[in-house]
């Protein structure tokens, strides 16, 4: 049977779908159009220079197993960028690029097989797989209260890696910090200086699975002598190691012996060694030898340096106003905040729209759930507005005038009651003001719930309508 562009491309989406999230599929691969199947190259149509090259940086390899797998080794994949969408009197303008895998050379990109210790001999071979990500570095790891001293410790241990008093080194902090970020830095940045030093990144799940099946290969000294020949060994999530008795067991001895031969071991955990539970008292004894450093939610000054060097790196402008809006109403962590900043793009990409506050809401309304979700910033400000009779503007205005005072202050109230905002970000959506001019915006407003019956029934009309928004 012979295939056209459209039945192959059919069967590719639905096994990237399986492979991506939903959100992902419907932005990234349900707009492509295929064009045409020609000996063994099939064109698909894109809408961007932009929507492309995020295809070929994010999601490369997929699409090269995908068409692998339809169309054979020699299978190719070529796209065709619009460049201008043209008009009624002027047609549509593309052109055509090739994927970026020169062609028969299929088997040149795929992975090395070198992921499991069983594979390599020794390490004295041409190549050593370290696993790092070489997008992982120091320069675009921006550095803020939240997180100097574990970067400051990191760069030391990079610099001399076994020599300083930081072995080992604990990274520990919530989903989405930066610690994996941090440890391949410090990976990265010794492999540039020194060559010859073999560093290791393995998660604490692939550490596990490798002697799981060593036990079943009867592999045992072929793990741990690939192991025993690590200059640095960074262990990204430790606390999965909750519970494996055995892997824990096998852990030990290869951190003494590395400890003692003045190798380098880097950690991460999503919480400090104290709190990790199932693991062996003298395992975790070692883990509290060297340094314990721990991330934070970056404050809104880090998050303000991450998107704008973000937007710099990917040579993309967002306006000022639009950089402080995402870095107030995104306060969780640094991976959510770099998610909006994708979707922010990609719809401006997909609908051909400038990027400004506007689109900075909407993008934000879809995707963080106290954003506009239920009861927001905004609906609480328009609800205020009308039972005070005073404008929305007048409640983010500089004015001082009592009546209007009042009003801005239960709404700021009401934003602390009903969102998750920080006091932070619900000062800058009433003007600007600070964290100082809430919190006693808050405190007035309970004062006079306490005192004043009239006003006090007020709040209970508004937040009976702010519940009702809730259901």
């Amino acid at each position: 049977m012979v295939k056209d562009c459209v039945s192959v491309w059919e069967d590719c989406l639905r096994f990237i779908r399986s492979q991506v999230g939903d959100q992902s599929f419907k932005t990234w691969f349900e707009p492509i159009v295929p064009l045409k199947l020609h000996e063994g190259i099939l064109t698909i149509q894109v809408p961007s220079q932009f929507f492309y090259e995020y295809l070929e940086e994010h999601y490369v390899q997929l699409l090269r197993q995908v068409i692998h797998t339809e169309l054979g080794p020699q299978g190719r994949l070529e796209y065709s960028v619009i460049v201008d969408s043209g008009s009624a009197q002027n047609q549509a303008y593309s052109v055509t690029l090739p994927n970026q895998t020169p062609k028969n050379k299929w088997e040149q990109d795929k992975p090395a097989k070198i992921h499991s210790p069983f594979d390599m001999p020794s390490v004295e071979e041409e190549f050593r797989h370290s696993n790092l990500n070489p997008n992982y570095d120091f320069e675009n790891y921006i550095e803020g209260d939240c997180n100097r001293l574990a970067r400051s410790a990191g760069i030391a241990v990079a610099e001399k890696p076994g020599v300083t008093s930081f072995n080992p080194l604990m990274v520990y902090g919530g989903v989405g910090l930066g610690k994996t970020h941090l440890i391949q830095s410090i990976g990265n940045k010794i492999r540039r200086d020194d060559k010859k030093h073999f560093v290791l990144y393995v998660s604490s799940e692939k550490f596990t699975t490798q002697f799981t099946d060593a036990i079943k290969n009867n592999s045992i000294q072929s793990f741990t002598n690939f192991y025993l020949q690590v200059d640095t060994l960074i262990i990204d999530d430790v606390q999965f190691f909750s519970g494996k008795e055995k892997t824990q067991e096998m852990f030990f001895h290869i951190f003494n012996h590395l400890h003692q031969s003045g190798k380098q071991i880097i950690m991460s955990s999503d919480r400090p060694p104290r709190d990790l539970k199932g693991l062996q008292d003298r395992l975790l004894s070692r883990f509290k030898w060297g340094l314990t450093a721990d991330l934070q939610m970056p404050d809104f000054e880090t998050r303000i340096a991450i998107i704008s060097r973000k937007m710099e790196s990917d040579g993309i402008y967002i306006p000022d106003d639009v950089v402080e809006y995402l870095a107030y109403s995104v306060d969780t962590n640094v991976r959510e905040l770099e998610g909006v900043l994708i979707s922010l793009i990609a719809h401006a990409t997909l609908n051909k729209a400038e990027i400004n506050l506007e689109l900075a809401k909407q993008t934000l309304k879809n995707i963080v759930h106290d954003i506009e979700s239920e009861v927001g910033v905004d609906y609480i400000q328009k609800s205020v507005g009308e039972y005070f009779q005073i404008s929305v503007e007048d409640l983010k205005d500089k004015t001082r005038k009592k009546e209007i005072v009042i009003a801005r202050q239960v709404a700021m109230y009401l934003c602390k009651e009903y969102t998750n905002h920080s006091l932070k970000s619900i000062g800058y959506h009433f003007g600007g003001r600070d964290h100082s001019t809430v919190i006693h915006a808050v405190q007035s407003v309970s004062d006079m719930i306490e005192i004043d019956t009239k006003f006090c029934h007020s709040m209970d009309e508004l937040k009976k309508k702010m519940r009702m928004k809730s259901v």
